[in-house]
């Protein structure tokens, strides 16, 4: 077993010597730039993905062209869209793009079934990551659906870690699954309040506790 795949999962490395290097056998390590298209919606999926280095998103577009961050793979996750395909033979419902440089693991899809099949230990490291992943999904479908966009917005702002940082309307509308025109009036509400400070794409927050107490 290749010591950069274990270091990230390291729950792999309890794995029997068989299952090990049939896992070793079957496995491919690839690299792709920021801004490649990892899968589309509707796309077959071509194996097992692990995340060893960079951050992929994960979003889904509806008709009318409005666009939602499901989630992001973050170095040392997998992709619970891929396992989700893997496991019901269907094809990608979402895209997923990479938006830093990245290393991936993949699994391919006859080698995951055999493990899936043979080894007790890789079929419980699969679904309790499938399980985590699938509880944060869960909870941005509960905040899309019953937290309103101010508090939402509110909240995104407070979970960056510079007072000070750049970012686009667009960008800012794509993570709440919301538009640029709702958003970009929410934020001159907050500008108005004293809370925030708006620039050419940029956001300067002057007021934490006061974008706390309308996140709450």
């Amino acid at each position: 077993m290749q010591k950069i795949i274990t270091d990230h999962f390291p729950e792999l490395d309890q794995l029997s010597d068989e299952s090990k290097n049939i896992l070793e056998t079957g496995i491919q390590i690839t690299k792709a730039p920021a801004g490649t298209v990892m899968f589309s919606e509707g796309s077959e999926c071509r194996g097992y993905v692990m995340l060893l280095a960079g951050t992929v998103r994960v979003q889904k577009t509806s008709e009318d062209g409005r666009e939602i961050v499901l989630y992001r793979v973050e170095e040392g996750e997998s992709c619970i869209m891929t396992t989700t395909c893997l496991i019901s033979e269907e094809h990608y419902g979402a895209e997923g793009i990479a938006e830093a440089d990245i290393t991936v693991a993949t699994v391919p899809p006859a080698t995951f079934n055999h493990l899936l099949e043979k080894s007790s230990k890789f079929r419980n490291f699969v679904f309790e990551v499938y399980a985590k992943r699938m509880s944060m999904l869960m909870m941005l479908v509960e905040e899309v659906v019953f937290k309103k966009l101010d508090k939402r917005l509110a909240q995104l702002l407070l979970d960056r870690n510079n007072n000070q940082f750049e970012v686009t309307h667009q960008d800012i509308a794509l993570e709440l699954g919301s538009v640029r025109e709702v958003v970009s009036r929410q934020l001159k509400v907050f500008e108005r309040g004293g809370l925030i400070k708006l620039g050419r794409g940029m956001i300067e927050i002057l007021n934490r506790s006061g974008l706390q107490t309308a996140a709450d």
